[in-house]
């Protein structure tokens, strides 16, 4: 009885700590496959006792989910980042066997969100999407949620009350943020221009009100201009931002509060030798790195993908094993700020 192998036998033969082996004899957390399989070879070296409770774990499939995503246009940086950071989430997951589903929309039409909704909903467990705000959307997030798939909306909260949760920045406070750091760095009053993707996102109206109220609550002087739609697109936002240099010359600001950034940083550079307009885009790219770099983009105000991929998968675990409660849930995370300083 003196000489027979101990669990530090076990972990020392494995390369493992005591307490991994532990964990791996009685079950009380998850041990990655290959982890698993280390100690149960050294087990069946060392001649441990308990060997087969090992072999009997691995032996124990697990359990399978199938999770959905609906992106945008998989042609932008953002939303082709935001898929790799999905799979890394997915591929940290040694607890279900998870196989994703990701889609992305060509357009802002609710048809087309609508048709992606319903044909993932017909194979996953769970859904997750980036979608407007539509009645259509409503109905088919209803639809779904009857036959116990639940779908969280990402970045934009569409379906409100019928989703199970929405994932994202909060909106109001980001436009906020947008509206101190243009007044904060611009010391001479003048305009300043806001674009949204369109007028079905409520992510990008929220932005607008805290971009505006920020801007009135301080009254520096400044005069917001109409809000300008650029459907997400550059080509749009590079005309449009075109148009407002040339009829405002007393323009001081631009807030970006969707996409289509890279048209106003091209638009400003084609302008200006030096930059002169405060700019504020969201999502760090290659392009809004490089704007800060020289100068034309004032900030960047980044969804921080990776902790955001990884909640969102717990969230959408989650929701598959836990009875509906009725209960919508909320979850902001922090972004991350990037200024010309940073690099």
């Amino acid at each position: 009885m003196a000489n027979r192998p101990t669990i530090k036998d076990v972990a020392r033969e494995a390369g493992v700590s005591p307490t991994t082996v532990d964990r791996a004899l009685n079950g009380r957390s998850v041990v990655r496959e290959e982890t698993m399989r280390k100690i149960a070879d050294a087990a069946h070296k060392v001649g441990y006792h308990s060997k087969g409770i090992f072999l009997s774990r691995l032996d124990k499939p697990l359990p399978e989910l199938r999770l959905g995503f609906v992106l945008l246009k998989k042609s932008q940086q953002f939303y082709s980042d935001f898929a790799t950071h999905i799979e890394a989430a997915i591929s940290e997951r040694h607890d279900y066997r998870i196989t994703s589903d990701i889609r992305f929309s060509s357009s802002q039409s609710p048809d087309e969100f609508t048709d992606l909704l319903k044909t993932l909903g017909r194979r996953c467990d769970a859904l997750a999407c980036t979608a407007v705000n539509d009645p259509r959307l409503n109905r088919v997030v209803q639809d779904l949620k009857d036959k116990n798939v639940p779908v969280v909306s990402l970045l934009n909260d569409f379906a409100q009350g019928i989703r199970k949760n929405y994932i994202g920045l909060n909106n109001m406070k980001i436009g906020r943020l947008a509206g101190w750091m243009i007044t904060k760095t611009v010391h001479q009053p003048g305009k300043l221009a806001i674009f949204v993707g369109g007028n079905r996102w409520h992510g990008h109206d929220l932005r607008e009100v805290g971009y505006r109220s920020f801007v009135r609550e301080r009254d520096l002087g400044f005069t917001v201009l109409d809000t300008l739609v650029n459907l997400e697109t550059r080509q749009v936002t590079y005309e449009a931002t075109l148009d407002l240099l040339q009829r405002h010359p007393d323009l001081r600001g631009i807030y970006i509060a969707g996409g289509g950034m890279e048209g106003a940083i091209a638009a400003v550079r084609e302008v200006h030798s030096t930059p002169k307009v405060a700019l504020i885009v969201n999502e760090l790219t290659a392009e809004s790195r490089a704007g800060l770099i020289d100068g034309y983009v004032t900030m960047v105000i980044s969804t921080p993908l990776k902790g955001l991929c990884r909640t969102l998968i717990d969230l959408m675990i989650q929701s598959t094993i836990e009875a509906d409660d009725g209960v919508s849930g909320q979850t902001f995370l922090e972004p991350r700020i990037v200024l010309p300083e940073s690099f």
